[in-house]
C-alpha cells in the first residue's frame, strides 16, 4: 500500500466551512489541503495512490470519547477488534474505552493489558479511562495524563462494583487528581426509591415503559446539580456523560470557550434520535442508562447542542446479546451498539435540517479533540495526522443484519434507510475500511497522545 495518496476534488467539512479541495497525505500524515479543484493535467506522483472524492465529502475522523468495547472478559458480546472494526466502517477513528470490563479497569495493572490489547488488534486509535472506586483513590495521582483520557465515576448503579454514592468519596477524587471526571449521573437513592414505588403499585414485573419514570428526569438532574457543584467548589474538571433531559441543560455554559471551560457535558446519539414513544415498537432494545425519555427532553438536547451548551456527541457503545435484552425494565440488560451507525445517523439528522454538517463535524471531532488536548487529531490540517472519512451523500441503504458488523449481531436501527453511506476510512494515513472491499484490512490503530491542558 503507497504511503502516499491524495484525495482530490472531494467537498471538504473542516472548521466550520465547507470547500471542494484535495488533501495529500504522506505516512500517517497530512502534508498539505489545498482548496479548489486538481485539474486532469496536474499530475500526482507515479507513487502517489489517487483517491477520487468527485461528488463525495470528506471529513475528518470521528472521535467517540465514551465507548465499552467489552474487552477483557465481556467478549462473548463485543471486542476490542470487532467493535473497532464496526467503528472504522461507521467513520469513527478514534476512541475512547469506559472501565467496565472483568477484570474491571481500576488498577495500574488492568489498565496496561488493555492498552496492549488495543496495541495488537485494534483498527481505531484507542484510549481508555481509569475507574474509580472508594478504594483506589490513592491510585489517582500515579496516572499518565498523556495516556489516559480521565477518570470515570458512576453515580448510579449502572456497573456493579464502581458505584461512587458518597460525596465524601467524590470529593477526594476531586482532589487526587487534575485528570478530567467523567461522570455518569444519576441519583442512587432517588432511582431505588422510584423502583420501590412502582412496584407496590404495580408489582415486580415492571415493563420498559417504567423505565424513564425510574431513572427519572429528578435521578439525572439530582446528581448533575451534585456534582457541578462540587466540581465548581474544588476547581475540578468535570465532564458529564449522556446527558437525557432538558433540565440538566440549565447547568452548563455556553459562553466559556471549550479551551476554558472547566465543566462539560456530552450528548449521545440515541437520546438525539429517540423519545419515549419509541419503546412501544422498540422496546428493550431502546433500554439505556440515563433511561431516553420525552419528545420535550429530546428537542432542548438538539437545541443544546446547536447553541453551544453540550459540547459534544458521543455513543454509549454497549454491545448485548439479544438474549441478555430480555425481560423486564428492571432485569434486561442496558445499553446497546452504535459505533457503526453513529455518523450516518447524525447525517441523517443533517439531511432533515435538524443539524448542518458542519456543526455535526464540529461536535464529533474537534470538540473532542480540543475538550482531552489529544495531539494532532480531529481537525483536516497539515501536519496533523490522517484520521479521514470519505462519505457519499447520495448512496442510501437500510440497516440490515447483513451489513452489521458488531460482534453481537444487531441494532436498534434495524430497518432504517440511511441516505449517505461512509465509504473509505483512514487512520494514521491507512486505509482500514473500504465499502465493498474484499481485502481484509489491517489493524492500524495508536493510542492517543493527550496534551496536559485542553488545546
Amino acid at each position: 500500500m503507497s504511503r502516499k495518496k491524495l484525495i482530490r476534488n472531494a467537498l471538504i467539512f473542516n472548521e466550520g466551512r465547507a470547500f471542494e479541495g484535495s488533501v495529500r497525505v504522506e505516512g500517517a500524515r497530512i502534508v498539505s489541503v489545498r482548496a479548489g479543484r486538481f485539474t486532469e493535467d496536474e499530475k500526482p506522483e507515479a507513487e502517489c495512490e489517487v483517491i477520487e472524492g468527485e461528488g463525495l465529502w470528506l471529513l475528518p475522523g470521528v472521535i467517540d470519547d465514551h465507548v465499552h468495547f467489552r474487552d477483557p472478559g465481556l467478549t462473548h458480546k463485543g471486542d476490542m477488534e470487532s467493535e473497532s472494526r464496526a467503528a472504522v466502517a461507521g467513520g469513527v477513528t478514534s476512541f475512547m474505552d469506559m472501565p467496565n470490563t472483568l477484570p474491571q479497569t481500576t488498577t495500574l495493572e488492568a489498565l496496561v493489558r488493555k492498552e496492549d490489547r488495543a496495541a495488537q488488534v485494534s483498527f481505531a486509535n484507542y484510549a481508555f479511562f481509569f475507574g474509580a472506586t472508594k478504594e483506589n483513590i490513592h491510585l489517582l495521582a500515579r496516572l499518565d495524563a498523556e495516556r489516559v483520557s480521565g477518570v470515570k465515576v458512576f453515580l448510579g448503579s449502572s456497573t456493579g462494583g464502581m458505584l461512587v454514592d458518597k460525596r465524601e468519596t467524590l470529593e477526594r477524587i476531586f482532589g487526587e487528581t487534575d485528570l478530567l471526571v467523567a461522570v455518569h449521573a444519576e441519583k442512587e437513592e432517588i432511582v431505588r426509591r422510584n423502583i420501590m414505588h412502582y412496584k407496590s403499585l404495580h408489582g415486580d414485573l415492571l415493563d420498559i415503559f417504567f423505565h424513564p419514570l425510574i431513572r427519572s428526569e429528578e435521578a439525572c438532574y439530582v446528581a448533575s446539580s451534585e456534582v457541578v457543584e462540587l466540581a465548581q467548589r474544588t476547581g475540578g474538571r468535570l465532564h458529564l456523560l449522556h446527558l437525557s433531559t432538558e433540565r440538566e441543560t440549565t447547568l452548563l455554559d455556553n459562553i466559556t470557550p471549550l479551551t476554558r471551560k472547566r465543566i462539560t457535558a456530552e450528548v449521545c446519539v440515541h437520546h438525539l434520535w429517540f423519545t419515549d414513544a419509541d419503546y412501544t415498537r422498540l422496546g428493550n432494545r431502546i433500554k439505556w442508562n440515563p433511561a431516553v425519555k420525552s419528545e420535550f427532553d429530546r428537542s432542548a438536547l438538539r437545541t443544546s447542542l446547536n447553541n453551544g451548551l453540550i459540547d459534544i456527541i458521543a455513543t454509549d457503545h454497549s454491545p448485548h446479546l439479544l438474549t441478555e435484552k430480555t425481560g423486564n425494565c428492571l432485569t434486561a440488560a442496558s445499553g446497546a451498539p452504535l459505533v457503526q451507525h453513529s455518523l450516518p445517523l447524525m447525517l441523517e439528522m443533517a439531511a432533515q435540517g435538524i443539524f448542518t454538517v458542519e456543526k455535526i463535524v464540529e461536535k464529533m471531532s474537534h470538540a473532542p479533540a480540543i475538550l482531552y488536548g489529544i495531539e494532532g487529531r480531529g481537525f483536516i490540517r497539515p501536519g496533523y495526522y490522517a484520521d479521514l472519512v470519505l462519505v457519499d451523500p447520495s448512496v442510501s441503504y437500510t440497516v440490515t443484519p447483513d451489513n452489521i458488523l458488531y460482534k453481537c449481531g444487531w441494532s436498534p436501527f434495524e430497518g432504517l434507510n440511511l441516505s449517505k453511506r461512509v465509504l473509505l476510512t483512514l487512520v494514521n494515513g491507512q486505509i482500514v475500511y473500504r465499502y465493498q472491499s474484499s481485502k481484509v484490512f489491517s489493524p492500524s490503530g495508536l493510542p492517543l497522545h493527550f496534551s496536559c491542558s485542553k488545546e
